[in-house]
């Protein structure tokens, strides 16, 4: 058994060059990384590399930066929080900000009746534990969800997830009944959807043995798809007619992103349980699953849990995430700026026909790139494009079935000069690609 080394990277070259081989090295390829530049320091909606280099960030640690690096309320809870304790695990010594947080939940989250918060770690795990909590309260073992979803990377959610690379691909098999059908958003019509989910109960399950259908109001890593208003109704209906719990993932729309603190707020439309993470708490890990109490209450006590569920750091950085949110009106922030955003790629898509769609809810805003001849989705001008605004220090990320999506993800904390910056960047990029 090697001894432990010492701490010798303070004495490393102090270059990306550098530490990008180190990691290479040291760690395995399947974690996937975009940037060759390792993060030094950041604030609000900028960082800095090692070497110096500044970049502004339209990426916010994939939705978690709502409120953008180290937000001086969201590091003071933190600070605090560290002079008192940083675990005892909630199920042994139980600590009173943990209930209050689920109190204050409870009060906004659009879900009808007494509503009860369960916290855990991260979106996957929020995931898995409402599927948990679903087949206790139904006595029923199928869920169907989307093609296109993503719902995470643990065994469960990842069979979930509609999307095979790089998700899914040599992982199987998978759970058993979990069932996909096609997202009715603008790629799929509502009667595409209901005809497949027929299909679905004459076929394969018959709707008296489906716990849930769990869809995200916007799809995230499937492409920025909203779900139509129509087909939230309806599977409220379906839900209600064979007793189906219906399930709102909001792992990336919640928390203020869609112009509203959840983006079911836009559909009128209450779920059973609805998954909580990313921007939850401001950087650190916590998830949540809330819902109907008589639903939440379905498992024993026991059965629902874990070591770190409800750290008691990150439970101190949603109450303040949750201040910084009421105080800065981010939900009417996110709108504002989410418009401007989309005048400004709307103008651009007038230029020409690379830019087949723009669309979102809010500043859950995406560009969508095709060949202009044929129409087909095009991955190979999303990634010059990304790479074009990266070189002007502009980081941005891309998402969709066929990798033919910029989303975008900055914080709502943005400064304005940071924004029009930011802004500038994404014309010269699109100028340079689409030229």
């Amino acid at each position: 058994m090697n001894a432990p080394q010492k701490s010798e990277h303070l004495n490393a070259p102090h270059t990306n060059a550098a530490w990008h081989q180190r990691r290479l090295d040291a760690t395995p390829r399947g974690v996937g990384v975009m940037g060759d530049f390792f993060i030094d320091r950041a604030k609000n909606a900028e960082f800095w590399d090692i070497e110096g280099r500044r970049f502004i960030d339209f990426a916010g640690g994939i939705a978690v930066l709502n409120t953008g690096h180290v937000h001086p309320k969201v590091q003071a809870a933190i600070a605090a929080q560290l002079q008192r304790f940083t675990h005892s695990c909630y199920q042994v010594v139980p600590y009173t900000e943990y209930v209050t947080l689920a109190e204050r939940i409870n009060t906004i989250v659009p879900i009808d009746g007494p509503v009860k918060t369960a916290f855990f770690s991260t979106g996957a795990e929020a995931i898995e534990n409402a599927m948990k909590i679903a087949r206790s309260a139904t006595g029923r073992s199928g869920v169907i969800a989307f093609g296109g979803a993503f719902h995470g990377r643990s065994m469960f959610a990842v069979a979930m997830t509609g999307k095979v690379q790089p998700y899914k691909a040599g992982f199987g098999p998978f759970p058993p009944e979990i069932y996909h059908v096609p997202f009715p958003c603008h790629c799929a019509s509502l009667n595409d959807t209901k005809q497949a989910m027929e299909q679905l109960f004459k076929c394969d399950i018959e709707p008296s043995r489906v716990a849930a259908i769990v869809f995200e109001p916007v799809q995230g890593e499937g492409g920025f798809n909203p779900i139509q208003k129509e087909a939230v109704l309806w599977l409220r209906q379906l839900c209600d007619q064979h007793g189906i719990l219906l399930i709102a993932d909001e792992v990336q729309t919640g928390f203020a992103r869609t112009g509203k603190m959840f983006a079911m707020e836009h559909y009128g439309v209450s779920p059973d349980l609805m998954t909580l993470a990313k921007s939850l708490a401001g950087g650190t890990t916590l998830s949540a699953v809330c819902g109907k109490a008589a639903v939440m209450d379905a498992p024993a006590p026991g059965g629902l849990g874990g070591t770190y569920a409800g750290n008691p750091l990150a439970i101190a950085a949603a109450h303040a995430v949750l201040d910084v949110m009421a105080e800065e009106k981010l939900p009417e922030r996110a709108q504002k700026l989410g418009d401007a955003l989309t005048a400004r790629l709307k103008t651009a898509q007038a230029k020409g026909k690379r830019i087949g769609d723009v669309r979102g809810l809010g500043a859950m805003v995406a560009c969508e790139f095709v060949d202009a001849q044929t129409g087909a989705p095009d991955a190979d001008t999303t990634k010059k494009v990304q790479a074009a605004a990266l070189k002007r220090g502009l980081l941005l990320l891309t998402c969709g079935v066929y990798g033919n999506v910029i989303r975008f993800l900055f914080p709502l904390t943005i400064e304005d000069t940071v924004f029009a910056e930011g802004l500038e960047v994404i014309d010269a990029a699109l100028a340079e690609v689409l030229a």
